[in-house]
């Protein structure tokens, strides 16, 4: 490795932030970069392990210490090449990843681990700098034609990987821009969304199609797929999870993705088609304790809510790992994210019994109780019963829903094609081939895999491109996870 005794020599430090007084006032990026000394001592904390976790951690793959030296070492553009060798995408991964590969890091066990998400997004934005970002166009055709439908990053990896494989893509999108949840799922003060339109750009270039406004089954009959030679369907995992409790149609009960799609739609200067949802001088309930609902919570501060409540029916989660979450497994820890920095009242245990509204019909509280947990001999909670004398009102003219999603939407193009389902009610497909129970249909992301990470979308649609090239071409080249590259003269 670059420098042997890295590890020892330097802890771990995360970039300057904006000061929240400034950041909550606009809906901006707010992360600052590392200066080139502090980048060159974080790379240099990847320690010469004997066993590399971090490969395992990542479900990319991603080739993590070799990129770590590159870095330490100044070689940009062997750090950049490594880096995507793996990851189509590593400027999305930089910014809303968990890095599931910084709970895997060896150093992990008795100190901080590398900050390997930073370090990666540092990487692809230095590459962009200096022009090591180009299109990808495959001179070579097979002649085969291929449609992605959803352009979210299960969908975009799948296209980029058919399209370097030398295959036609066209890519459809029901939204009025590219992305899915990347687009109007992730609000712009974590990935301002130039970031999504400079890649897309890119694939453009590289030979791509993108035909937005287009529903397949809706507003773009399903017949217009049969000019495919191979069809992928990657539209997520859509239907979210609901709360059927008495006042739930009460005016001021939302999804959580309601509220934030119209609100980047709102920065995005894309007209809205449903009535306004805003935070502005209102008591806020989020119920939820994901990332969805921290999303939540950092949109209404900046909408300048009167006050915002989070809410989880779990008990609150340990700060260390316990006997249950052993290294190098990802360990179920209590997160407080940029947006509960900014400020937030968090409360563990809590069940939500009823929404409370005015003669209006407007949502003006809700009626709580609290729980209390039994474990198992790990500490797991397992059941729960109310506690006594607890239930209570709180006040709350906003509600966001950020529970979870159960699976893909059925109606429309999955029902007409008759698609099969698991007993989940997500596309049945298995990791062996992505193929679905209709011929040429393959699948990827959330819609085959159920909700889940980023970074699993991307290696989905990596793998699932994989074999559309093998079912088209009868072989294929394209990179396997399987199969990592090595960059042993780094």
């Amino acid at each position: 490795m670059g420098k042997a005794t890295g590890f020892l020599e330097f802890d771990r430090s995360a970039p300057q932030k904006e000061p929240i007084a400034s950041r909550t006032k606009n809906y901006q990026e707010f992360v600052h970069s590392y200066k080139d000394e502090q980048l060159n001592q974080q790379a240099a904390r990847c320690m010469n392990c004997g066993i590399p976790f971090c490969h395992s951690g990542c479900p990319l793959g991603n080739v993590i210490p070799e990129f770590n030296d590159a870095v330490y070492d100044g070689k940009w553009e062997d750090a950049y090449n490594i880096l995507t060798s793996t990851n189509n995408f590593p400027e999305f991964t930089g910014r809303i990843c968990p890095a599931p590969c910084e709970s895997a890091c060896v150093l992990g066990i008795n100190k901080s681990p590398v900050a390997i998400e930073e370090i990666e997004k540092h990487i692809i934005e230095i590459a962009y700098k200096k022009g090591y970002v180009k299109p990808n166009r495959s001179y070579l055709k097979t002649g085969k034609k291929i449609a992605v439908v959803g352009s979210g990053p299960a969908g975009l990896a799948a296209a980029a990987q058919l399209n370097k494989a030398g295959h036609d893509v066209v890519v459809y999108e029901r939204d009025d821009k590219v992305g899915g949840l990347l687009r109007y799922g992730i609000p712009d003060f974590k990935l301002d969304k130039t970031v999504i339109d400079r890649r897309v750009t890119i694939m453009e270039e590289s030979g791509i199609e993108f035909r937005t406004n287009s529903e397949i089954g809706k507003n773009t009959p399903i017949s217009e797929l049969d000019q495919y030679d191979a069809v992928v369907l990657a539209g997520g995992s859509t239907i979210p999870r609901d709360l059927n409790i008495p006042g739930r149609e009460l005016k001021g009960v939302h999804y959580a993705m309601e509220f934030l799609k119209q609100q980047n739609k709102r920065v995005g200067n894309s007209p809205l088609t449903t009535e306004p949802i805003h935070a502005k001088g209102k008591n806020v309930l989020v119920i939820g304790g994901g990332d969805t609902g921290s999303d939540c919570v950092g949109t209404s501060n900046r909408h300048g809510a009167k006050s915002v409540t989070q809410f989880e029916l779990m008990p609150q989660p340990p700060q260390s790992r316990t006997s249950a979450m052993p290294w190098p497994t990802y360990p179920m820890l209590l997160k407080t994210t940029t947006s509960h920095e900014e400020g937030c009242q968090r409360h563990w245990s809590i069940s939500t019994k009823a929404f409370v509204g005015d003669e209006a019909g407007n949502l003006r509280a809700a009626r709580i109780v609290d729980l209390e947990w039994e474990s198992d001999a790990f500490g797991r909670p397992t059941r729960f019963k109310e506690v006594e004398g607890s239930e209570r009102e709180i006040p709350c003219e906003l509600v966001t829903l950020a529970m979870g999603f159960l699976h893909p939407q059925q109606e429309g193009l999955l029902q007409q094609l008759h698609i099969a389902s698991d007993d989940r009610g997500n596309v049945k497909a298995s990791e062996k081939d992505y193929r679905t129970n209709v011929d040429k249909y393959f699948t990827a992301g959330d819609m085959r895999r159920g909700q889940s990470l980023v970074v699993w979308a991307i290696s989905e649609g990596r793998e699932c491109a994989r074999k559309v090239d093998e079912y088209l071409m009868g072989r294929t080249e394209l990179e396997s996870k399987e199969a990592v590259p090595q960059y042993a003269t780094y």
